[in-house]
């Protein structure tokens, strides 16, 4: 447990520290959307290239990796529906609810990976990556097609999906990687200096965004999402795993995905195809904090 909370307190005190900075408004207001655009366009795309070009990939089952990514989701939004006349009273707030339920928090993602299983580690969850931004994006965009009816924001939403730098970063360094062509030499330095900085800006963002206003109206879907998401999301990929009896260090990285909180990036989502935007951000504030908690219990207790 003590290994655990170690490797996960530093990445949840970048985003307390971020938290802080904001209320304090230090360095300005100005200067934390753009640092969450320079880490969203240009710092995560980099790191991803870069691991993930250098990584040892023949040891990674993609097949089976791929599959598990795939029966995650399903199974998640399974249960979400299953539960929405419990946990949702209207379409709006279905839709959030969905997001809370299934997406997960990319920053703190690749961030914990790092400090729990090192450039190994960060490899896996690359392609893990390249497989849940599409498909989830996907998904989300359905069930906003359907319960808030914004046809036209469909196709620019699938637009958004393959234009996702997050997904042309993991392809590219998976194509480096695979052809055997790797970084030039005079761009690895370049790519190694710029990596550095994704995770901690990343993370100080993710801090920057949390706001404790939106919580008091939206106790039930905050519950609601957070009991799939944090809970049984975690128990379904420990299932799956054992079925398709992936290897060690792939099983604790589909189970750190898992428990993961939802993404930063649904509340944008949100606002642009109809959803609750106030209640999405509620639940996004709500789960990255309970995650606090959750997550290393989650890792101790399941593998």
């Amino acid at each position: 447990m003590y290994e655990i909370v170690s490797a996960l307190w530093p990445v949840f005190a970048l985003i307390l520290l971020g938290y802080i900075a904001r209320r304090m408004d230090f360095p300005g207001e100005s200067f934390w959307s753009q640092a969450e655009k320079a880490t969203y366009f240009i710092l995560f795309p980099v790191l991803l290239v870069y691991k993930l070009s250098q990584a040892d990939m023949s040891a990674v089952a993609l097949d089976v990796i791929a599959l598990s990514v795939i029966l995650l989701i399903i199974a998640g939004s399974l249960i979400t529906f299953l539960l929405k006349p419990v946990i949702s009273s209207n379409a709006e707030g279905f839709t959030s609810v969905y997001q809370g339920s299934v997406r997960f928090n990319t920053y703190v993602g690749l961030a914990a990976s790092a400090a729990l299983f090192g450039s190994d580690g960060l490899a896996i969850a690359a392609v893990i990556m390249a497989i849940m931004i599409p498909s989830l994006n996907l998904c989300c965009v359905l069930v906003f097609a359907v319960y808030t009816h914004k046809d036209k924001g469909v196709s620019s939403a699938l637009t958004a999906v393959a234009k996702n730098p997050l997904i042309i970063g993991s392809l590219t360094g998976l194509l480096l990687n695979q052809s055997g062509l790797g970084l030039p030499g005079f761009v690895e330095p370049v790519f190694e200096l710029l990596s550095r900085m994704a995770l901690p800006l990343g993370l100080l963002a993710v801090g920057a965004g949390l706001s404790f206003k939106v919580l008091k109206d939206c106790s039930k879907e905050l519950v609601g999402s957070s009991v799939v998401k944090l809970l049984l999301m975690p128990l379904i990929a420990v299932g799956i795993t054992t079925v398709l009896e992936l290897d060690p260090l792939s099983s604790q990285l589909l189970l750190l995905y898992a428990a993961l909180p939802t993404a930063t990036s649904a509340y944008i989502l949100a606002r642009q195809m109809g959803g609750d935007a106030p209640m999405m951000a509620a639940i996004i504030t709500g789960q990255t904090l309970i995650s606090m908690c959750t997550m290393p219990l989650v890792i101790l207790l399941l593998t």
